[in-house]
């Protein structure tokens, strides 16, 4: 077998009268020998397993279905187990029903070779009716964009959101620089932001007095006119008198602002930061 270059080239022919050496030999995939070019066939070398791998498909009477039928299984135990498990008569109809041609009066078999669909109502027709006027054709169906389209009706959506988020975003950009402008540039404002301060401090215990100021005098309400002794008694007559009397008849609420350094209250803001610099030296600290 083979050449002194090539020792392995070549197989001998497994039937026993042939053994012819062949040098492309075949390997049959049902039982695995090999044979020559005049033996490759299952029916030539007489094959015992040709009819393993066959697959025999039997149409069922009464529901129309193909039962394939096992190998090595009697085909009466495979056809009563369809017919306990799998058959249903119903769908012999089905499958046996030609199709028509659904235009009124029209009785063509719909085939392989005479079947068109209509692209506009997605429809078969025979060729006769093919066109839209002939089978009275309703035209192409308007898609839901609930139903067919939820993906693009969550992005048309997102994208107003995104669109209406902007447009308020950009309408309240130039108001917001105008206000931190026109906070930034006025001396009230200013003034009113150091007020705060000043007031968290006096709430704090800072600049509190007991008794009168630090200069003997006495702290005029400049509403009625009343005197008080301390800051403390005429922040209570205000907000006990005059803003109970302002709630009823709607007049404007007063404020009144005390100095941390000698407790004298001032109604407007910006005299009592006049008030500090001129009188403490600009420093408000106790």
């Amino acid at each position: 077998m083979g050449t002194p270059e090539f020792p392995d080239l070549g197989k001998h022919c497994s039937v026993d009268y042939c053994k012819q050496i062949d040098f492309l030999p075949f390997t049959c995939d049902r039982c695995f020998k090999v044979f020559c070019l005049q033996h490759r066939s299952f029916a030539t070398h007489h094959c015992p397993n040709a009819n393993k791998q066959d697959v025999t498909v039997v149409i069922c009477p009464l529901c129309a279905k193909g039962v394939r039928l096992v190998p090595d299984e009697d085909p009466n135990i495979t056809w009563e187990t369809h017919v306990n498990t799998d058959c249903d008569p119903s769908n012999y109809e089905k499958a046996t029903k030609k199709k028509k041609c659904p235009v009124g009066g029209c009785r063509e078999l719909l085939t392989f070779s005479n079947t068109i669909k209509c692209r506009d109502c997605s429809i078969d027709h025979c060729l006769k009716h093919r066109f839209g006027p002939d089978h009275k054709c309703p035209g192409p169906k308007k898609p839901n964009a609930s139903l067919g389209f939820p993906f693009l009706t969550l992005l048309n959506k997102s994208q107003k959101e995104k669109s209406r988020s902007k447009q308020s975003s950009t309408a309240a950009s130039p108001n917001w620089a105008t206000s931190l402008i026109n906070a930034a540039s006025s001396v009230r404002a200013s003034a009113e932001a150091s007020m705060e301060k000043l007031s968290k401090m006096a709430l704090d215990g800072i600049g509190q007095s007991s008794g009168s100021n630090g200069n003997g005098e006495v702290e005029e309400c400049p509403r009625c006119h009343a005197k008080f002794s301390s800051v403390t008694s005429l922040v209570e007559h205000v907000e006990k008198v005059h803003e109970r009397d302002n709630n009823r008849a709607g007049v404007q609420k007063v404020t009144i602002d005390a100095c941390p350094k000698c407790s004298k209250g001032f109604v407007d803001p910006v005299a009592l930061v006049e008030h500090v610099e001129r009188a403490h030296g600009g420093t408000s600290k106790a």
